[in-house]
């Protein structure tokens, strides 16, 4: 009812301020400056790679089922929301379970099926899991 009540009438909510523009910059610049380690780095490239059905190491399911598959940018995406779920699990150092715990949020709307995977109910989120499940953690 309060919802309905402040936005559907003319009242005018006054939102507060919790953090400024500087904490925000902080907090980004605090993000990037997480480590991660080379090998941890490679699997989300592979795991971007993979979504790519013309790229040599995409599983045969990518190839049936994905027209396109996500870019460099999913790879920065990925690599940058480890970072801070990393940083909010009070961990400095970036995991390969950070990376696949992220690869569906962040790349589900950077995958596009065809015709087939559609025909087969088959949603984004499926053949990234698929994904992750076909490429094994490195090696610590």
């Amino acid at each position: 009812m309060k919802v309905i009540g402040l936005t559907t009438t003319t009242a005018s909510a006054n939102p507060e301020p919790v953090t400024t523009a500087e904490e925000i910059i902080s907090f980004q610049q605090l993000v990037r400056m997480v480590p991660v380690a080379d090998s941890v780095a490679r699997y989300a490239v592979d795991l971007v790679r993979m979504t790519r059905p013309t790229d040599s190491t995409a599983p045969d399911f990518v190839k049936k089922y994905v027209n396109f598959g996500a870019s460099v940018r999913g790879i920065q995406n990925i690599v940058l929301a480890a970072k801070a779920r990393a940083l909010m699990h009070r961990r400095y150092h970036v995991t390969s379970e950070d990376v696949a715990a992220l690869t569906v949020p962040v790349l589900r709307h950077r995958i596009l099926l065809n015709f087939h995977a559609e025909s087969e109910k088959l949603s984004q989120d499926m053949i990234l899991n698929r994904i992750i499940d076909a490429k094994p953690f490195p090696k610590a």
